[in-house]
This record gives structure tokens, C-alpha cells and sequence, in this order.
């Protein structure tokens, strides 16, 4: 069979978000497309589309995830143009994406993963240890808010919502004494100097999937199907496949703190994951190993062990 390949009279469409991270990993999928089919840059067309997680006025608010919605909040709108056809693949930060996709749709091209660690970023402090009681934190993640407090209860969190470049704004406005980042974003942006350093997992264990980037498309396009296939990375896919089973299996969302991070140790894959409570007043944690084939089964196994070990009302907002 003959393949297709997109021209510059009818070019590929790549949807994506509007921030400047988003639009950085959408150049980068189109430059690897062009490189993976020598194609040139004109038979690719980058389009825009907002979500509701990107409303302007939310975010000059700070408002909360958990207020908007749940789920899709970085993604709905963008999915909703591929099954209508406006678009032909959409490019996602992983860790944004819910665990299920529309049925027409499918997500099993994954890019190299990036540094999955957080980044604290501060003009004043150099660590989390080195923070006097009572500093104001920023984060808009209810991962990182409970992980924070959880070790340093003494600590204020306030709700800090935007793209790396309106958080390091508002950092500088003095509306916090610090705030934390996804190194990887860091690193694609070209601004990992802004980071005072990574915080190692064993510290801050990351988002599921932080780092990683994933292409979506429709089932029934073969086509696209076959110019994705030079684009995906073996061992990132496996250690997604552990991490969002993990994740899935705690029907996890941006309203629940889960953490979890899964690496590939010869033939075998390591995950570990926790669940806090929304407060930080309680961590519940796991790990385990298995064969790099029985990845997802792990992370299910994982996953019902911490549902049995949390008490009703685990996720509840105080």
C-alpha cells in the first residue's frame, strides 16, 4: 500500500494550545514529522484552539481547576475539532490528557520523554528546607499543595494559575516567595537557568506522565496513523502505560492528588505512586515491580491496593 503524505495544498493540521509551552511542543512533533518523511515545513499547519482551562479572566483570578471542572479542562476543545475534522492530530502535554478518549479517538504516539521532575523556582530561597514558616507558596497543582504541606505544614499555599510565563510574573510581583514548574517545560522553553534545581522524586514525586508528550488522532485515519509511527518512543509508552493504568485504576483527575513515576530497569518496570489527602494531612504510598509486558497491570495492582488502604472520604475537600 501506497502511503500518503500531507503537502503543502493540503497540509497536515496539528492542534494545540495557545501558550507558548504548547506551541514549543507542537513545533517540535511538526520537526519531527519533517524529519521522520522529509516533508517540508508548508505541509504542516499549527492551529490554535482554546480550552476552558485557558480562560483569560480564570486565570487573572487564579480561580481553581477544581471550580471550572474536572477532567478535559485542557483538552475537550481540542478533541472536539479532531472528531469534527478541523483538525488531524492534536499534541498534548501528557499530563493533562484523562485517562479515557472520545471513542472515535486514539492516543498511542509518545515523543522521547523530557526531565520529569518539578522545579522550585524562587528569587529568594534556594530549596523547599530553606524557607522561613509562613512563606506564601504559588501553585495552581493540587498534587504539589498537598505534597508541600504534607512536609511543611507551617507553609501558606495560595492559588497561583497561568503559563510559565504569567507564574514567573506573578512571582516576581511578589505575589508568592516561590513556586514550582515542570523542569521539562523548563527545558523546552529554553529556560531551565530560571530553575533553582530540580527536586529528585524521592522529595516531590511528579505528575503522572509530567514530561511527556503525546499525539492523539483520529482511529479511522490510517493514514496519519502510519506518519506517526517513526515519531513513538518504546520505553516513554511503557512507562505511560504503568503510570496512567495507576492512574486510571484511582479514577484520578486534576480535582485529586496522585502522584506516580514509573522507570525502566532492564527487562523490568519500577512504579511508584501515592495519594494525599487535598490538605497534605495524610500520604498514603506504594511501589512495585513487573515485567516491562505487565506494566498496566501493575499499575492497576498498585492502584486498588491504595483504594483499599484509604478511608472514606480520602479525596474529600476540607
Amino acid at each position: 500500500m501506497t502511503q500518503t503524505f500531507p503537502t503543502p495544498d493540503q497540509p497536515l493540521k496539528i492542534g494545540t494550545r495557545g501558550s507558548p509551552l504548547a506551541l514549543a511542543q507542537a513545533h517540535e512533533t511538526r520537526s519531527r514529522l519533517m524529519a521522520a518523511h522529509g516533508l517540508p515545513e508548508a505541509a504542516f499547519e499549527i492551529m490554535v484552539i482554546k480550552t476552558t482551562g485557558d480562560d483569560r479572566t480564570l486565570i487573572d483570578a487564579d480561580r481553581p481547576l477544581k471550580e471550572i471542572g474536572n477532567k478535559g479542562l485542557f483538552t475537550k476543545e481540542i478533541e472536539e475539532a479532531m472528531v469534527e475534522g478541523r483538525i488531524d492530530i492534536a499534541v498534548h502535554s501528557m499530563k493533562d490528557m484523562p485517562t479515557e478518549q472520545p471513542d472515535v479517538l486514539t492516543l498511542g504516539c509518545y515523543l522521547p520523554r523530557e526531565d520529569t521532575r518539578d522545579a522550585f523556582i524562587s528569587p529568594s530561597t534556594q530549596g523547599i528546607a530553606d524557607l522561613p514558616s509562613g512563606a506564601v507558596v504559588g501553585s495552581s497543582s493540587l498534587r504539589r499543595r498537598a505534597q508541600l504541606l504534607n512536609k511543611r505544614p507551617d507553609l501558606k499555599v495560595v492559588e497561583f494559575r497561568g503559563n510559565v510565563q504569567t507564574r514567573l510574573k506573578k512571582l516576581h510581583d511578589g505575589v508568592a516567595d516561590c513556586t514550582f514548574l515542570a523542569m521539562a517545560g523548563l527545558n523546552r522553553l529554553g529556560m531551565s537557568d530560571l530553575a533553582n534545581g530540580g527536586i529528585e522524586p524521592e522529595d516531590m514525586l511528579p505528575a503522572i506522565a509530567q514530561g511527556a508528550i503525546g499525539i492523539e488522532w483520529r482511529i479511522a485515519d490510517t493514514a496519519t496513523a502510519e506518519l506517526l509511527v517513526p515519531l513513538h518512543d518504546t520505553p516513554t509508552g511503557q512507562r505511560l502505560d504503568a503510570e496512567r493504568a495507576f492512574l486510571a485504576g484511582l479514577d484520578g483527575s486534576c480535582e485529586t492528588p496522585i502522584a506516580g513515576l514509573a522507570l525502566i530497569e532492564g527487562d523490568e518496570i519500577w512504579l511508584r505512586g501515592e495519594i494525599l489527602r487535598p490538605d497534605g494531612s495524610q500520604k498514603l504510598a506504594t511501589e512495585g515491580r513487573a515485567l516491562l509486558a505487565d506494566g498496566a497491570a501493575l499499575g492497576r495492582e498498585l492502584a486498588a491496593e491504595l483504594r483499599g488502604r484509604a478511608p472514606a472520604g480520602f479525596f474529600d475537600w476540607l
